[in-house]
This record gives C-alpha cells, sequence and structure tokens, in this order.
C-alpha cells in the first residue's frame, strides 16, 4: 500500500512530513506514489503512502484505506493529503472533521494529483515543513506543459 521512504533523517533533523495519495483506483495511487518517491532522488525520501480504491479492490475512495495510510507515513511533522476527485475530498473533508481519525496535523492539500504529488515529496524529501509541502504541492497548478 506504499512506496515509502526510509522516513527520517540522520543526525536527530526534525521528522518529515509525511503524504498520502488518495485516488479512486487502487494501481493510480501506487503508481503515483511509487513515481513520486522514485522522482524525489537519492537517499532517504519522506513517508508516501497509497490509499486508492475500496478494500476490495473496486473503484471509489475509502475512509478506512486514507486514515491507515496517513497513520503509517505519520511522524510527528503533519500529513499531506492529495486527492484526485471530488468525492475523494469530501470524503478527506469528513475524515478531518472527525477530528480523531487521521493524525493531528493532517492537512488536506489543494493541487493536481501527479505534479502536486512529486512537488509534494520533494519537497518534504528536502525537509520542509507542511506549509511549505502544501505551497509547494499547490504550486504545480501553474506548470506549463508548452
Amino acid at each position: 500500500m506504499s512506496a515509502e521512504g526510509s522516513g527520517g533523517a540522520a543526525g536527530g533533523a526534525a521528522a518529515p512530513v509525511g503524504v498520502v495519495l488518495v485516488s479512486h483506483s487502487g494501481p493510480v495511487a501506487e503508481s503515483v506514489a511509487t513515481m513520486a518517491a522514485g522522482l524525489a532522488g537519492g537517499g532517504a525520501t519522506a513517508p508516501v503512502a497509497a490509499a486508492g480504491g475500496t478494500p476490495d479492490g473496486g473503484l471509489g475512495t475509502s475512509a478506512e484505506l486514507i486514515a491507515e495510510a496517513a497513520r503509517t507515513v505519520d511522524r510527528g511533522a503533519g500529513v499531506a493529503i492529495l486527492v484526485d476527485l471530488g468525492s475523494a475530498v469530501l470524503t478527506v473533508k469528513a475524515l478531518i472533521a472527525e477530528e480523531d481519525e487521521l493524525p493531528e496535523g493532517s492537512r488536506l492539500v489543494d493541487a493536481p494529483f501527479v505534479e502536486g504529488a512529486v512537488a509534494a515529496v520533494v519537497t518534504a524529501s528536502a525537509g520542509a515543513d507542511l506549509d511549505a509541502v502544501a505551497a509547494a504541492a499547490g504550486e504545480a497548478y501553474g506548470y506549463r506543459k508548452e
């Protein structure tokens, strides 16, 4: 369920921000998590986990899978959650509203799914805090492809 890096940094450095990628498709979430971790470069990468599809492997979103992924990547520095489509937004917002379903400091990040995921994992792997990770992911809306 994850393409998780080694997490923490050497020498007592601050814990990394975790990243959760929520897609309606398990294979899409897994692939984007693997790609983002791979593009974060060598060395330790921030923890990243996929929460895709339903527990039975179908299309959709699962509050249980999202909460499990968030707990998996939480190192105490916050968790950036990126989603692919509208109902995933609603599921994450509901989990955040519950206040006890996700680790403290979990945040829904408004960003494009693939580009934002790469920016979030790269930025978190560089040791940035949750605000910087969210900002980098959101800036991916401005990436031009022409």
